[in-house]
């Protein structure tokens, strides 16, 4: 059980077998309800291989005490996650130093 935003991956494991890999995570909320932006991979069942970075954002709920998730969206491809990065940064303009 997820009992904290730290407990939360998206590995996959089948048959002592990790389908899904997480290379990294970054949380960007906690709280009653928690955002998490992942970058994994996907192991091909017929080479055995893990294929490209991909990237999902998951929201999650706290409820009696676990998360539980309540919602993704999975970008399709590189290209898509940087055109989202510069749309977000086209609004917000880049960080202050």
């Amino acid at each position: 059980m997820n009992e904290t935003v730290d407990d939360i991956t998206i590995e996959y494991e089948e048959d002592g077998v990790s389908n899904i890999k997480q290379v990294d995570k970054v949380v960007l909320s906690k709280g009653a309800w928690a955002s998490i932006l992942f970058r994994y991979q996907q192991r091909d069942s017929e080479t055995g291989e893990y294929g490209p970075d991909k990237y999902a954002l998951h929201r999650y709920q706290k409820v009696s005490g676990t998360y539980r998730k309540r919602s993704k969206f999975n970008i399709s491809s590189d290209e898509q996650a940087r055109k989202i990065a510069e749309s977000l940064l086209s609004w917000i303009g880049p960080a202050e130093k």
